[in-house]
Formats: C-alpha cells, sequence, structure tokens
C-alpha cells in the first residue's frame, strides 16, 4: 500500500501521506503505526502505543469474562432407604442449587439387592423431583437414566 490515511494520538486527522513518512512520523513520536481499517481507500492508521492498546484490550477482555455467570452442575445423591428428614435436606440443598442458577444432577446408587427394585428408585426421584417442583419451578433436562446400578437425572431452573 503506497499511501495511508493517518490519525494521530489524539484522533486528529494528519491527513493521506505515503506509507513511509507514515512511519517515520510514528518513530518521531516513539510510537506505532497501527492499521485500524484496512478496507477503507486509502487504509486507514493510527499512530498510538501497540503495548498500551494490547494491555486496554486484556483488561476489557478480563472485565467481560468476569460478567459472564458460569453454570455448574450440583450434585444430589439418594438412596433407596432415605429417611424423611435426610431427603428433605437433600430438598433445602437442590432449591439453594436452583435458587443460584446451577442445575442439579440427582443421583441414586443401588447396592447388591437393591438393583433389583429400579422401578422403586425412579419412583423415589420422580417423587423428589415433584416435591422439589413444588416450591421452585423446575424441568427435567436429562430423563432418569441407568448405567449399571446408578442411577441419574438432570434437573434445572425454568
Amino acid at each position: 500500500m503506497p499511501e495511508v490515511r493517518v490519525v494521530d494520538e489524539h484522533g486528529v486527522n494528519v491527513g493521506v501521506l505515503p506509507t513511509a513518512q507514515a512511519i517515520a512520523l510514528a518513530r518521531e513520536r516513539e510510537l506505532d503505526l497501527v492499521e485500524v481499517s484496512p478496507l477503507a481507500n486509502p487504509p486507514v492508521c493510527k499512530i498510538l502505543d501497540y503495548n498500551k492498546l494490547k494491555y486496554e484490550e486484556g483488561k476489557e477482555r478480563k472485565r467481560e469474562k468476569a460478567k459472564q455467570k458460569k453454570i455448574d452442575i450440583k450434585g444430589i445423591r439418594l438412596s433407596l432407604r432415605i429417611s424423611k428428614h435426610d431427603t428433605e435436606t437433600r430438598m433445602t440443598q437442590a432449591q439453594e442449587f436452583l435458587g443460584n442458577n446451577d442445575k442439579v444432577r440427582i443421583e441414586m446408587i443401588l447396592r447388591g439387592r437393591e438393583r433389583q427394585h429400579k422401578d422403586l428408585a425412579e419412583k423415589i426421584i420422580q417423587d423428589f423431583i415433584t416435591a422439589v417442583h413444588q416450591t421452585i419451578p423446575v424441568k427435567v433436562e436429562q430423563g432418569i437414566s441407568a448405567q449399571g446400578g446408578k442411577l441419574s437425572t438432570i434437573i434445572a431452573k425454568t
């Protein structure tokens, strides 16, 4: 590119200059010549401190990343012989997790002869989801799936 439109560090339009002269002007001011709009005719270049520009962009990216909320999957483990009080405790935990916009994985591990009662285990999980749904509206994101002696499902706040 033989010529470029040059904007100085204060945002003032210097005008259209030969590329070599624009680079010399930037070096004279101990700054860098950065192409900001390559598709313009002639291309637009700005005189600025490139390291400072990179630093500011990094700070902005970091600020944007901090604003994002990562959704975690928290786990609740039930058993076939769980008591009423333990169920209430797990329900309180699930409501707290859902209140923080986290997803909840409900797991039940069946041991020994419990494996013969998968239908009862599914009913306990379904009753648990129904009980949680009475206080916080939830949707089942992943239905009850069985892997060996482990049943699990994932619920999330609607």
